[in-house]
């Protein structure tokens, strides 16, 4: 896969609660530890979901199964998705257990990446995407290495940039974190319309 197109699928990884759970990790107490295994989770459930994709798609594909039925009902699907969340823009609080990060552990650390990289629907859908995708082109599994590094290096981000700039970093990312939470719904309007091109791309490509 080229870095043209792994870059918008790892957007769509990101966006959203990942990252800003990410950013507060990096702002909590022991977030060296905390940071570190929300990455390590996250990395464990995105290459079970793509491996699972990769050989279950295999064998999807072998029967003849075309996937532009899918990509149509994802695409609506998505539509509402948007309209929906315009609709309720005024209504979007972050979720509740966002409150918890600030005294986090790494088991829940842990636990979290694993469950937001593996179980967020969008994550579900970008991950399955990539395993599909190298199994309809017949390429190796390990393809979708980058995917995964890239994926994992932008959810570090926010500790690495604690551990590059010390206090800059602690001024910057609460704010950065602040405005997110205000904004939520146009961060998922973003990665909502990123995911309808894509999935446009893969309709009529």
């Amino acid at each position: 896969m080229s870095f043209l197109t792994v870059l918008p699928l790892v957007l769509v990884m990101i966006s959203g609660p990942q990252i800003l759970s990410a950013i507060f990790l990096a702002t909590s107490e022991g977030w060296q530890r905390n940071s570190t295994a929300f990455v390590l989770g996250a990395a464990l459930s995105i290459s079970l979901v793509v491996a699972a994709a990769f050989f279950l798609g295999g064998g999807a594909i072998g029967q003849g199964f075309s996937g532009d039925t899918v990509h149509f009902v994802i695409l609506v699907l998505l539509l509402i998705a948007m309209v929906r969340t315009f609709l309720k823009r005024e209504q979007s609080e972050p979720p509740k257990w966002m409150g918890k990060l600030q005294a986090a552990t790494p088991r829940f650390s842990l636990r979290l990446g694993f469950l937001l990289l593996g179980f967020f629907p969008t994550d579900v859908i970008t991950s399955v995407t990539v395993g599909s995708y190298l199994a309809a082109h017949d390429s190796p599994l390990t393809d979708a290495i980058p995917f995964v590094l890239v994926t994992l290096l932008l959810l570090a981000l926010p500790s690495l940039a604690v551990v590059a700039l010390g206090e800059r970093a602690e001024v910057a990312l609460p704010k950065i974190r602040d405005w997110m939470n205000t904004n939520s719904w146009i961060v998922s309007e973003v990665v909502l319309l990123l995911f309808v091109a894509i999935t446009l791309n893969g309709l009529l490509g």
